[in-house]
């Protein structure tokens, strides 16, 4: 098996997994007051400290949710229902993953002003163009960091500190999902007061995510019951998830730099046998993240491809899984080209694929193409 579809979620890593059997093992609620309730909040507060130290957080910042889909939702519901009763102006990109852009989508519909930026025809949105968007009506900034489907790098940092300088009130928010702890993203480096994070996208399980609000800023709690996560989110924790989600963080916080070299190493490799190959065509911007590559196979409609390639045991999306196959509209936002629009697939890469795996990958295109001929459009 080739597994090129990372973007979407990761193999659970060795420690991740015995992370979670651990918690499984230790059952007691979190919220009891004998000794197998306390013991089960002490390994919940562990992970905790672990996701806290790989976005360089305070413990008291990191609160678990259920995905980075409910992260985002409740940052962007929040924001509207606190600073959004007194400024009603929302700053977001036209690339978001649905999580956010659905949220912000409801959020136009309920009269706040949405200005949704756009990549230029370079692919880029600057931090200036993020920066001169904003005003003292503007309550939330939300804007991702990586791309999911292009691996487009937007500079958050940058145009961030400058909000935060000129309109202090303003709530910033960044979609971290394909960027945490696959390249160095640090609180105080993105100047974010809001964070959302998913454990399935670095090798620990799915079902678990967190939301980093910086110490002082006032969200309103989303999940109303018994008062878990200090009043924010209520429900009894899943803390064998919880463990598994820390115990990826553990593993995944050091040799970022080198991790990340390697990636370059793999897409540059790719990149070059896709200039070499008949109507292969990158989409990604150079200057993307390694981990993810947008490709076209020019005459070839996405779907098709990415059942031929399965029956060869390699996997690739044909853009955000998210989509369950629905056309994506933010390939066209990257601005390519009509005739590569349906014909896109997404490559995304772990520390786990290597030069053979886009061997075989690319082996398998080029059969594709002798042999789906008839599916060409």
């Amino acid at each position: 098996m080739i597994y090129l579809d990372n973007a979407a979620t990761t193999r659970p890593c060795r420690e991740s997994v015995e992370a979670v059997m651990q918690g499984l093992e230790q059952f007691g609620n979190p919220s009891s007051l004998h000794g197998l309730g306390l013991r089960a909040e002490q390994l919940r507060e562990k992970a905790r400290e672990q996701v806290a130290h790989a976005l360089g957080a305070l413990p008291e910042e990191i609160f678990f949710t259920s995905c980075a889909t409910e992260s985002s939702n409740t940052a962007i519901f929040g924001v509207s229902k606190s600073v959004g009763k007194r400024k009603k102006r929302i700053i977001t990109t036209s690339v978001e993953h649905p999580s956010v852009a659905v949220c912000i989508n409801t959020l136009e519909e309920q009269g706040f002003e949405v200005i949704r930026l756009r990549p230029d025809e370079n692919g880029e949105i600057s931090a200036d163009d993020i920066i001169s968007a904003v005003d003292d009506n503007t309550c939330l900034v939300s804007c991702m960091l990586v791309n999911n489907e292009t691996g487009t790098v937007f500079p958050v940092g940058a145009a961030f500190k400058a909000i935060k300088k000129n309109f202090p009130q303003t709530i910033t928010h960044c979609d971290c999902v394909q960027g945490f702890l696959k390249r160095s993203v640090r609180v105080k480096d993105l100047s974010a007061d809001i964070i959302s994070l998913s454990a399935h996208k670095i090798h620990g399980p799915k079902g678990i995510g967190a939301i980093f609000i910086r110490k002082g800023v006032h969200i309103p709690a989303f999940i109303l019951g018994g008062g878990q996560e200090k009043g924010f989110r209520s429900g009894t924790e899943s803390v064998p998830l919880i463990m598994g989600f820390g115990a990826a963080c553990e593993k995944y916080s050091g040799a970022i730099a080198e991790r990340y070299a390697k990636m370059s190493e793999l897409k540059k490799y790719f990149c070059e046998l896709c200039q070499k190959a008949d109507g292969v065509f990158v989409n990604s911007r150079e200057d993307a993240s390694p981990y993810i590559v947008s490709i076209s196979v020019k005459g070839l409609k996405s779907e098709p491809l990415l059942h031929f390639l399965e029956q060869r045991e390699i996997y690739v999306s044909s853009g955000s899984a998210c989509s369950k196959g629905k056309k994506s509209t933010v390939i066209s936002e990257f601005h390519v080209p009509s005739e590569l629009a349906d014909s896109v697939l997404r490559i995304s890469f772990s520390g786990e694929n290597t030069r053979e795996d886009i061997d075989a990958l690319m082996a398998a295109i080029s059969e594709a193409q002798n042999t789906l001929a008839k599916l060409r459009k």
